[in-house]
């Protein structure tokens, strides 16, 4: 695995053995946690846009519009991201 050239090879190998020390379970902790950061992320962009005050339900939708591709948002939620945005 290689990080790129802003990256010690030293810290690179530590992290490394630390991925490689989890147990499969920690690794999938890791994963549950990376995902939920990118979510929260997203989401934080999403409000930055389009207003903090925009409903769970709005919010859900625009979510969804960056994981679902256009057609399957508008067969499954009535929701044209290319309309509304994202």
């Amino acid at each position: 695995m290689y990080f790129g050239r802003d990256t010690a090879p030293e810290a690179e190998s530590r992290l490394v053995e630390f991925y490689r020390s989890l147990t499969p379970a920690e690794k999938l902790q890791k994963v549950a946690e990376l995902n939920a950061t990118t979510r929260a992320l997203a989401a934080a962009g999403i409000r930055a846009r389009h207003g903090r005050q925009i409903s769970g339900q709005e919010l859900a939708l625009r979510l969804a519009s960056l994981r679902l591709d256009r057609q399957t948002m508008r067969d499954v939620f009535d929701w044209d991201p290319e309309v509304e945005g994202y």
